[in-house]
């Protein structure tokens, strides 16, 4: 091989992209079905930790890592006596990441033998094609009679209760049990009471996208 062959193999044209990188972004929306009404919409943050290693054990047909159980909790933030909430940082770091104070957990993978509703708690992967991103809707519904211990208004005075929920996350099956999953992403946001007289859904998109230009 010449000098100029050389060369030639060696340009940036001639190599294949080897660096192409993973973006992943959420978000979540939370209202009633019934009324329509919006609780919550914003952005979550990512634990990109756990999330690789849950991909790679999912792509690796590990049995495990997909995502798997919705996670609920009332310990994201403090509302003082004047009524100004102030909100903790999401629990992004460490193998063993949780909820700040985590008091319920649904299964929304529909492949479970333990979702008993499977038609309104599942997962929908939505891709157009030519596009270098993969949207996961992932869809929970809490409805008028879950959790069964729960108050019969949504006239809490106190944030302390169990289903008063300040903050949810993702997080990946474990053969472990429910709840015992890598949490794979935290979203914290203003106290909203599950109580028996309203159905709440989240809306919860998980967007991974291809950061190369296909070259």
């Amino acid at each position: 091989m010449n000098t100029q062959q050389e060369q030639n193999k060696n340009t940036p044209q001639s190599r294949p992209n080897e660096h192409g990188t993973v973006g992943i972004q959420g978000h979540i929306k939370i209202f009633d079905p019934k009324t329509k009404e919006v609780f919550v919409e914003k952005r979550n943050a990512i634990h990109y930790e756990n999330f690789s290693f849950a991909l790679a054990q999912s792509i690796g047909n590990q049995q495990q890592g997909f995502i798997g159980e919705m996670s609920f909790g009332n310990g994201g933030s403090r509302v003082d006596p004047t009524g100004i909430i102030t909100y903790l940082t999401p629990n992004t770091s460490g193998l063993n990441a949780a909820l700040y104070n985590q008091t319920y957990t649904k299964v929304i993978d529909a492949n479970n033998s333990l979702n008993r509703d499977p038609s309104r708690n599942f997962m929908e992967p939505r891709h157009v094609t030519g596009t270098y991103y993969t949207d996961l809707l992932v869809t929970c519904l809490l409805d008028f009679g879950e959790p069964n211990d729960q108050a019969a208004f949504d006239n809490s005075s106190t944030q302390n209760s169990d289903y008063v929920f300040d903050e949810l996350g993702l997080r990946a099956y474990s053969p472990d049990g429910t709840g015992m999953g890598r949490l794979l992403t935290h979203v914290i946001f203003h106290p909203v009471q599950k109580s028996l007289n309203r159905m709440i859904q989240i809306d919860y998109t998980v967007r991974i996208q291809s950061l190369t230009n296909g070259m």
